[in-house]
């Protein structure tokens, strides 16, 4: 039974950081190489702007805005299911090799096969799946144990070691490759939002349509894997079924984001945190907290990178990354 005062708590939280996404989007709407001044954006998004003013809102804005929001809400998911079914504080899809393996599969896929424009798009989530699939299997395969079964620190530590591997991988595919696809494949590893037209929404959307009431349904089976084996195995648990389900899930979420905004990794580490130091660790509570914080922060970072460097900014990536290294080694130190 969840105390009423939490509840009240947790929607009040939720209702703040739906005004500040708010915010911050407008923020980012008027900003950038071509301005957009303030005044003009209600009567734009009315459709009573000029042809400049809705260009630059519908066609290079908002798209990139939204696709930003729910990647970085992808990603605080996989984030949370990670550190739920492994009991560790430090997994995060980028951290643990999925993001590693969904980048090879990518770099694969548009180094060497036959590219359609009209199918690519919605073709590159499920590449990086695949991929991210591929390197998950490996990375339980490693860590599982046949008296023990799978243990939640090895997992984390395959994943670092598979993550550095993959990315030795991807160094070696793109050294031999043309220059503009070794362009494409840099932006990629560093972050760069790439995926910026309406189609990507489209193809990121139903993952988290999908994913995002599913987890929330496998939220009192995430409770019970955080705490210790016994006491999971005691309620009739099945724990290899459910970290395998969820695990997937984790995988689908973070592939699909990357697909579209490229390596971001530290989003699905710092938002989970924040979202409990919130509401307290019950997922039914924090999952919703945390997916609104890791979409605010994508957005947050992409709009900052697209001011301090011109004409096309600094990646995405690289500012979470400037936040949440030093995040990550205080947990460290703490932990």
């Amino acid at each position: 039974m969840i105390h009423p005062s939490i509840i009240r708590k947790q929607r009040l939280i939720l209702l703040a950081l739906l005004i500040l996404i708010a915010l911050t989007s407008i923020v980012s709407m008027g900003l950038g190489y071509s301005s957009l001044s303030f005044d003009r954006l209600i009567p734009t998004l009315l459709g009573k702007g000029t042809f400049k003013e809705h260009f630059v809102l519908f066609d290079v804005r908002l798209p990139r805005i939204i696709i930003t929001l729910l990647a970085g809400m992808a990603l605080a998911l996989s984030g949370s299911i990670l550190q739920g079914i492994t009991r560790n504080d430090l997994a995060d899809p980028g951290i643990v090799g999925i993001n590693s393996g969904a980048g090879v599969a990518v770099t694969v896929f548009f180094l060497f096969a036959p590219i359609d424009a009209g199918s690519f798009i919605y073709l590159l989530p499920l590449v990086a799946f695949a991929g991210a699939l591929a390197t998950s299997c490996l990375i339980y395969f490693f860590s599982y144990n046949r008296t023990t079964g799978m243990q939640p620190i090895r997992l984390v530590l395959m994943g670092v070691g598979f993550s550095m591997a993959l990315s030795g991988v991807m160094v070696v595919l793109i050294s031999s490759a043309k220059r503009e696809k070794v362009d494409f494949i840099s932006k990629w590893l560093a972050g760069n939002v790439w995926g910026t037209d309406w189609p990507f929404i489209w193809a990121l959307l139903p993952w988290l349509i999908i994913l995002v009431p599913f987890t929330l349904y496998k939220a009192n089976r995430l409770n019970l894997l955080s705490l210790n084996e016994p006491v999971a195995i005691g309620v009739g648990l099945s724990l290899n079924k459910e970290r395998v389900v969820l695990l997937l899930t984790a995988v689908a979420l973070a592939a699909s984001a990357v697909s579209v905004t490229g390596g971001i990794a530290f989003i699905g580490l710092m938002a989970p945190h924040i979202a409990k130091a919130l509401v307290g660790p019950r997922n039914q509570l924090f999952i919703p907290v945390a997916v609104l914080i890791g979409g605010w922060l994508l957005v947050l970072a992409d709009t900052i990178g697209r001011q301090v460097a011109d004409p096309d900014g600094l990646a995405a990536g690289i500012v979470v990354a400037l936040i949440g290294a030093p995040y990550f080694i205080y947990l460290l130190l703490k932990k």
